[in-house]
């Protein structure tokens, strides 16, 4: 694992907490460096502090996608404002902890990463009601999904997801036209529930709404309130 925190307080302490969790880390303090390393040694995982002297949490993230690197990173962020947040996932992060942060959270984050790189697509078949699925593509509410390629489309049109994206799509894809509630997708993505005033599930469904919907489109995601999610066409 690579962290990169300019903290050194809280670099510290992570790479102990983290050290005593049973992962080989490697610290640095800055943007410059994790790039470096990342380049030297490529990491399972990065931990990425969004604000570094330098060149910031974002650039790396940003230089690493555009260099076709997939690792799966985990944005730390003190910034609380969606617009802030969908920034870090728009750079190519996988998923973020908003400062000040429980251990816990960081770990558990930190596994589902992990468990969704070194194992099979998240989404289980359910009871779809239109989706064909295959060996390695599904389709739904006129979403098609190549899962081996890790690629998706609708309309013809192709979506540049990241990997969250990606699986969270899936899964609604797996299960076009079934509401889904919010537990069962913390499950089914992240293996973890952050509880009801986490703001992580909807984060990331507004974002694929923005990568999905295009003008003149119905719109496909729609919030069933104090429920969950369905994809549908209507």
């Amino acid at each position: 694992m690579l962290l990169a925190e300019d903290d050194r307080a809280i670099r510290h302490a992570l790479e102990r907490a983290l050290t005593l969790e049973g992962y080989a880390v490697t610290a640095v303090a800055d943007g410059v460096e994790a790039l470096a390393q990342a380049h030297r040694t490529p990491p399972d995982v990065l931990l990425l502090d969004v604000m570094m002297p330098g060149i910031d949490g974002l650039q790396v993230c940003r230089v690493l996608r555009a260099e076709g690197d997939r690792t799966p990173i985990l944005m730390l962020t003190a910034l609380v404002e969606t617009a802030d947040r969908i920034a870090g996932l728009d750079a190519g992060a996988d998923d973020y902890v908003v400062k000040p942060f429980d251990v816990e959270e960081v770990f558990a984050r930190l596994r589902a990463l992990l468990r969704r790189t070194s194992s099979a697509p998240a989404g289980e078949p359910g009871p779809a009601r239109d989706a064909q699925l295959s060996d390695r593509q599904i389709e739904g509410a006129g979403i098609r999904m190549d899962l081996q390629a890790r690629r998706a489309w609708r309309a013809g049109r192709e979506l540049e997801l990241t990997r969250t994206e990606f699986e969270l799509l899936e899964l609604l894809v797996r299960n076009a036209g079934i509401v889904l509630d919010h537990a069962t997708i913390y499950d089914r993505i992240w293996g973890y529930d952050f509880g009801p005033g986490s703001k992580n599930l909807a984060v990331y469904v507004g974002y694929l709404r923005r990568k999905l919907d295009a003008p003149g489109a119905p719109q496909l995601i729609h919030t069933v309130r104090g429920v969950g999610y369905v994809l549908r066409e209507e």
